[in-house]
């Protein structure tokens, strides 16, 4: 018979707090307790700058926060959930949303789906419509703060959070030729995923003077916890896995990171380098979901930045790629930035060779990016893959498929097809199909709005973008139809579908001359 959702209750209480400040670091005990006894780990964060008075309560607000945002992944397993530090009203409405939407996405993609890391009943969960599915009550053991000021920042700084992947290396390259002020802000967790950065934090660091890094041991956290869930196998360490085991709740945690050197700094702008596929909504057994993608969601930024205005940071966060598809994302930074796209390293099993972190070369985000690159004529040796590695996971992208969506990997499949790179079988015939759409922009009213970029910088944003496709799409009436964004700017106006191909200005090929990178690419 199948379990109930209460047999996943096996933690009676999870204390967050209270969180010790220190002006670069805040240490958080994290303490279990169940069957009368306690078992504690120290959550830790570390900048390299001081941003925090021990002595300001804006500061231990703050800080208890971003020491909360971990534990919003385990409100289906404890009986209560307990916030430790100086929590105001808005924090307590946001942490409650949050944990009662994580707990409904992770009872959806890690329990109701297939998941290798459970055993016994857990893995075997009858479905069940409910009104929540977070069985945790919060309890806040403190009163609220004191009324606390509102941070002075300005919309032209702009944090971008970080990585070694396409997407954070074109939001940069996007806003630093928009002549913002750019914040590269890399999260470095204390395991071995930190490596996937490490080419692209050390050029950062040596060439942009913003750059900063911070360091915690959430990752040690995380696996603390799985220790404490009977239900996830006891060698969940060895298992190698596309997924987290039960957690879903992660961008926050180091997204959070970032705040102490935006408020320090005056960042006005907080970008997360999501593109088109990621903002959905679905149903599951009549259950509505976010197929466990909220945190890189349109929806997570608004959520984000409705919190930032109520709490008077001055912050607006979005995602200056919500209209690419990845393929495009690949396109434009292979085309515009090369010297960036050298830096990317999307693998999460890499190792060092030399002063060099190299991919592995088997891993299904491996054989996309060589995909991707071979599709567009790229060569994916200059992201340190071996000729035997790129033929391997041409032939798999081919035999495995990809983890992209529907239209993005047939579309993908047709390129290589043009390329000579798919045999010609009856079976790979049948599963190309060319999608002209996925190297447009996309604008769709729930999923990738022009509203949600700020005005300021829509106008150099696309015509940059536009460059690299030359065109715009709108999906109305359920098909894709020409769009003009500029239209929707009070600063410019006039059809760009149908456009000839735009000459570079003076500035752009004096930037262009900079980087070696071309101003303008043949469309597509």
């Amino acid at each position: 018979m199948p379990a109930p959702l209460e047999s996943l209750l096996v933690i009676e209480r999870l204390a967050v707090g209270p969180v010790r400040v220190e002006p670069r670091r805040l240490v958080a005990p994290y303490t279990i307790s169940t069957g009368g006894q306690e078992h504690r780990i120290d959550l830790i964060y570390r900048w390299e700058e001081a941003v925090f008075d021990p002595k300001c309560p804006a500061s231990h607000n703050l800080a208890s926060m971003i020491a909360a945002q971990v534990a919003l992944n385990y409100g289906l397993f404890c009986r209560t959930l307990e916030f430790h530090g100086p929590l105001d009203r808005t924090d307590r409405r946001f942490l409650a949303a949050m944990a009662v939407n994580t707990a409904r996405e992770i009872y959806v993609k890690k329990f109701l789906e297939p998941n290798p890391f459970l055993i016994g009943d857990a893995a075997n969960l009858e479905p069940e419509k409910r009104d929540t599915y977070l069985l945790a009550d919060l309890e806040f053991a403190e009163t609220e703060p004191p009324e606390l000021d509102p941070w002075n920042t300005r919309p032209s700084r702009v944090a971008v959070l970080s990585s070694g992947g396409k997407e954070s290396l074109l939001c940069y390259g996007l806003l630093d030729e928009l002549e913002r002020e750019v914040h590269p802000i890399f999260v470095n967790e204390s395991g071995r995923h930190w490596l996937t950065a490490l080419n692209a934090y050390r050029h950062f660091k040596t060439a942009v003077p913003n750059t900063a890094r911070v360091w915690t041991n959430s990752d040690r956290v995380f696996s603390w916890m799985l220790r404490h869930l009977p239900f996830v196998r006891p060698d969940f360490m060895t298992l190698r896995a596309d997924e987290y085991p039960v957690r879903l709740w992660t961008v926050a945690v180091f997204h959070f990171a970032a705040l102490p050197l935006a408020r320090k700094r005056g960042i006005g702008h907080v970008v997360i380098g999501d593109e088109h596929d990621t903002s959905v909504r679905m149903r599951h057994q009549g259950i509505s979901h976010y197929n466990g993608l909220y945190d890189q969601s349109r929806f997570f930024d608004r959520a984000l930045s409705r919190y930032y205005r109520a709490k008077g940071w001055g912050i607006v966060q979005f995602s200056p790629l919500r209209q690419l598809s990845e393929l495009l994302v690949e396109k434009v930074l292979l085309e515009r930035y090369p010297d960036l796209q050298r830096l990317q390293t999307s693998c999460h099993s890499t190792h060092v060779e030399g002063d060099r972190v190299l991919p592995c070369g088997h891993c299904e985000k491996c054989r996309r990016v060589v995909g991707m690159l071979k599709a567009l004529g790229g060569d994916p040796t200059r992201c340190g893959y071996t000729p035997n590695q790129i033929d391997a996971c041409v032939s798999r992208v081919i035999s495995d498929g990809v983890h992209q969506e529907g239209a993005g990997e047939a579309h993908l499949l047709s390129l290589l097809w043009e390329q000579g790179l798919v045999p010609p079988s009856a079976e790979n015939r049948g599963r190309i199909r060319t999608h002209p759409e996925i190297m447009k922009l996309r604008f769709v009213d729930k999923r990738s709005p022009i509203e949600d970029v700020p005005e300021s910088l829509r106008n150099g944003l696309y015509r940059i973008l536009l460059d690299h496709c030359y065109r715009a799409v709108r999906l109305k009436n359920r098909t894709w139809q020409p769009y003009d964004p500029f239209a929707d700017s009070p600063h410019v106006a006039g059809e760009i579908n149908n456009r000839q191909a735009p000459q570079a200005s003076a500035h752009e090929k004096q930037r262009s001359a900079r980087r070696g990178s071309p101003c303008t690419s043949s469309a597509s």
